[in-house]
């Protein structure tokens, strides 16, 4: 077990699901907050520890959308993503596509070219300074109305050279993929990528929407998705990578205990199931935490770990040189 530990620590991964609001640690939020004299609800860096213990999704969001009001300035969006890079590399992350959701920012007063600069200007340092490269995902927010998408879509179009997708995430149940049928195709008429957060906490008919009507190049979360064999099927055919995040999982009750969660299962029916950390402050680890958790746990063997690994750099939106090397290097370690 601890030879899979230390095997899953030295290879090269990707990270296909990770927003970046999420990975914002207590230091790190109570700093910028003092620096741009935002009032926390919380007097002390431990008593917002203590806040990041919640029980559903809904609980994490609001947290979540409370760390995103200390974010003002385009030094604040630099720092936070800067942060997470400097930790995943330390990692052997060699690539990650990460999410950014501008309507919470927008709310707010934020310009959205402040909130892009920000976050751009950290992901061409990290491929400057390490080689690591990057995709960036900008996403919608479910809870909100197809016209706030279309509008925010029309703010993010000056900048459509810093964006390579469009993704869907927040609250899910009540807030199906339909909703959103036309923004996308207006999206996918910019030759943009697109993924949805699907099957978390929504039923399996919310995927179907995702891949049918939304016609998604990737399916984030994924896991009630197994409740219906045709779906897994369809997946399948579609070669369609699901974005999976077991410690995110795990946090929000979506698995009870980490034994039962169903990534091994996923391999075993033939589906592309990668290793993701989602909000990896909130959620107790990043990407080496959440291969442990699952090494750990779940009894995943040596070829199930190379698998994922694999799905990870197969199911990215990289070019095929990185790819390639990226692969040698991870066949060359587990030869």
């Amino acid at each position: 077990m601890n030879s899979l530990i230390e095997l899953s620590k030295k290879m090269p991964k990707t990270e296909l699901h990770l927003h970046i609001e999420g990975t914002f640690e207590p230091e790190q939020m109570f700093a910028i907050a003092q620096r741009n004299q935002v009032a926390l609800k919380y007097n002390t860096v431990d008593d917002l520890k203590a806040a990041y213990q919640f029980t559903n999704l809904q609980d994490f969001l609001d947290l979540y959308y409370q760390g995103m009001s200390v974010l003002l300035h385009e030094a604040d969006f630099y720092d936070l993503t800067m942060a997470y890079l400097e930790k995943v590399h330390s990692e052997n992350v060699v690539h990650v596509e990460i999410f950014f959701d501008p309507q919470g920012h927008l709310s707010r007063g934020v310009n959205f070219d402040v909130q892009i600069r920000g976050i751009y200007n950290a992901l061409q340092d990290a491929e400057n300074k390490w080689g690591m490269t990057s995709k960036l995902i900008m996403s919608f927010l479910r809870h909100l109305s197809e016209e706030s998408a279309f509008e925010t879509l029309e703010l993010a179009k000056p900048h459509l050279k810093w964006i390579d997708g469009i993704g869907l995430d927040s609250s899910e149940v009540g807030h199906p993929p339909e909703k959103f049928l036309r923004v996308f195709e207006a999206c996918k008429n910019l030759g943009l990528k697109i993924t949805a957060h699907a099957g978390e906490e929504g039923p399996p008919d919310y995927v179907w929407q995702a891949i049918e009507q939304i016609g998604v190049d990737r399916i984030d979360h994924g896991n009630r998705a197994l409740e219906d064999t045709r779906l897994v099927e369809i997946i399948k055919q579609r070669n369609l990578t699901l974005t999976v995040c077991p410690l995110s999982n795990l946090k929000l009750c979506v698995v009870n205990d980490m034994q039962d969660h169903p990534i091994r299962k996923m391999l075993a029916l033939g589906l592309n199931a990668t290793v993701n950390s989602d909000d990896p402050a909130y959620f107790g680890g990043y990407m080496n935490d959440n291969y442990a958790s699952l090494i750990n746990s779940t009894g995943i063997s040596k070829k199930e770990l190379f698998q994922l690994a694999k799905n990870g750099i197969t199911g990215s939106w990289m070019d095929e040189h990185h790819k390639e090397q990226h692969l040698k290097q991870l066949n060359d370690l587990f030869a």
